[in-house]
């Protein structure tokens, strides 16, 4: 015959199975879906809830933003060029029933969908528009990811490309290519440089042109900055307008 201690013992642990199985304490960012007998009732939280023992059973869903790395994926772009890029998806779950009910477990659907539409998109796209435009292609992905998740309860709120992997033989030739661009660009500004030289050279032939004294006077400031270097040579240039009457006989 079981003594009564045994028997205290038994309703004490029966009670403490009951009691754990039947209160939760959910946090702020918490929330509670109850199923009953299998049935969705609601979702609860956060704070103390009160379960029926056996009946009732619930599943924790946090809402904090889920930050998720897109492992590297192989990506040939539309211009024929093989890459490997990785990307991070911020999301989180604005309703805790669609995140269980309608999707198995939707952390990994929403890795998965990202992984495949991440290539998708940059499949469409160029080499040039996924280094110069990176703003306009995470846009793209964050709509298209967050329009698919949305049935399952989840908001997609940031998709960021994160790196760019791109081959050594690529890397050679926009670097050459870079450079390329440079030299074009020196010789661009060299000749505006020229042309502009000319311009004015051809303003102060006319000035001097028109007053024949402005040519005596550079000549005479000519010789005071070729005697300011104290060479022990002194060149003295002769104006062409002395040698004029030379030329005309």
């Amino acid at each position: 015959m079981p003594t009564s201690a045994t028997i205290l013992f038994v309703i004490v642990v029966f009670v403490i199975f009951i009691l754990s199985s039947a209160i939760k304490i959910l946090r702020e960012y918490e929330r509670g879906v109850i199923f009953r007998l299998g049935r969705l009732i609601n979702t609860k939280g956060p704070g103390l809830i009160l379960l029926i023992p056996i009946v009732d059973r619930m599943v924790r869903v946090s809402l904090r933003t889920i930050v998720m790395d897109v492992p590297p994926q192989d990506v040939i772009t539309k211009d024929n060029v093989s890459l490997k890029v990785n990307a991070v998806v911020y999301f989180r779950v604005v309703d805790a029933n669609k995140a269980i009910v309608e999707v198995e477990n939707f952390l990994d659907a929403t890795s998965q969908l990202s992984q495949t539409t991440l290539r998708s998109v940059l499949g469409q796209s160029m080499l040039d528009e996924l280094l110069a435009e990176r703003e306009k292609i995470n846009k793209s992905l964050q709509k298209i990811i967050d329009t698919h998740t949305d049935p399952w309860g989840v908001k997609v709120s940031n998709v960021e490309v994160k790196h760019v992997d791109l081959p050594i033989e690529m890397q050679r030739a926009m670097a050459k290519q870079a450079e390329a661009e440079r030299e074009r660009r020196a010789k661009i500004i060299h000749a505006e440089g020229e042309y502009q030289a000319s311009q004015k050279l051809r303003d102060a032939a006319e000035v001097i042109s028109g007053q024949p004294m402005a040519l005596q006077l550079r000549f005479l400031q000519t010789l005071t900055e070729v005697a300011s270097e104290k060479n022990s040579t002194t060149i003295f240039p002769v104006p062409i307008d002395l040698l004029t009457p030379f030329i005309k006989k």
